[in-house]
């Protein structure tokens, strides 16, 4: 899935690179050489920071196996499987949650629709 996103995201880049490089090379004037240099500059400098951003964003979104996020798929499951399968489907019948397991599952599905909001507003405080 990466190598699709850098690739796609490479592909204009790298073209606008060589596209610049031509265009010094073509360039017969002082000008048009430093105007060239310019345009280079400009694109590496936005290549660099594309990179960063999608590094950024690979940090920010974690793995897949954080014990918060497996909570998540655990509790997502068992509320899929109550819907579709006991409900929708009518194939079987779940027993209720009861006790801890009961808040458990109520804070994980608490945390997920709460979190972006508590992070929103930590986010307007800090400015």
């Amino acid at each position: 899935m990466w190598m699709t996103i850098i690739s796609f995201l490479g592909g204009p880049v790298i073209k606008g690179l060589i596209e610049a490089y031509k265009a010094k090379i073509d360039a017969g004037t002082k000008d048009n050489k430093i105007a060239a240099d310019l345009a280079a500059g400009e694109i590496a400098a936005q290549t660099a920071e594309m990179q960063e951003h999608t590094r950024y964003r690979i940090a920010e979104l974690g793995y897949w196996y954080e014990p918060d996020k497996l909570m998540g798929y655990a509790v997502a499951f068992y509320i899929a499987k109550i819907l579709i399968w006991d409900k929708v489907l009518g194939l079987g019948s779940t027993d209720p949650l009861g006790g801890w397991i009961e808040t458990t599952a109520n804070l994980v599905v608490s945390f997920y629709f709460a979190k972006r909001g508590f992070e929103n507003v930590a986010r307007i405080i800090k400015r």
